[in-house]
């Protein structure tokens, strides 16, 4: 029996509506339709929701796991969706809201322009050096977050470049000198 599979998933303030495989949702802030795998069902008690083998094959544990995740996220993300805070460290470094587009000052000899999709929405503060990336799409938020740290990506020994908000950088020693 899976450990994660069997968890129910708490649906107060959500429309579910279960057809066959099809579990479709609404919420404040998104929408959506989920396909289960043949091999699992999903009913609602008490306003939650039970995902249950149907049949056991040597892979039931992992995609009952891996299907009530994906769901639970999809649910969350309906529901109250999902924020993650980015940090730039440097001198000068920052970044500038434009439109629908984001610009990085990150010391190249030139601005990087990056697009945002528009299911992701970013709050950069005032120094432009925290951004606050929301989104109801857990999956889209992650790799929206991972592009951008990747745009400059934190340096051992001085510590700058971009990097996740409560992220530990393993800081290296600098060269020695010799007596």
């Amino acid at each position: 029996m899976s450990k994660i599979g069997r968890k129910p998933i708490d649906i107060s303030g959500l429309t579910v509506d279960i057809q066959g495989n099809d579990i479709s949702f609404k919420g404040k802030k998104m929408a959506g339709t989920y396909t289960l795998p043949d091999i699992l069902k999903a009913e609602i008690v008490d306003s939650q929701l039970i995902i249950q083998a149907t049949r056991k094959t040597s892979d039931t544990n992992r995609i009952w796991g891996l299907n009530r995740a994906l769901l639970a996220n999809k649910i969350i993300g309906a529901n109250t969706g999902f924020e993650k805070q980015i940090r730039i460290v440097g001198l000068g470094f920052k970044a500038v809201a434009q439109g629908p587009k984001l610009q990085f000052s990150l010391g190249y000899s030139h601005k990087i322009d990056f697009d945002l999709p528009a299911a992701v929405s970013i709050e950069i503060d005032k120094t432009g050096q925290l951004l606050t990336c929301r989104s109801s799409d857990k999956e889209l938020l992650g790799l929206v977050c991972s592009k951008i740290r990747a745009l400059r990506l934190p340096e051992p020994y001085k510590g700058t470049g971009i990097q996740y908000v409560g992220e530990v950088i393993r800081r290296k020693a600098g060269k020695a000198k010799s007596a």
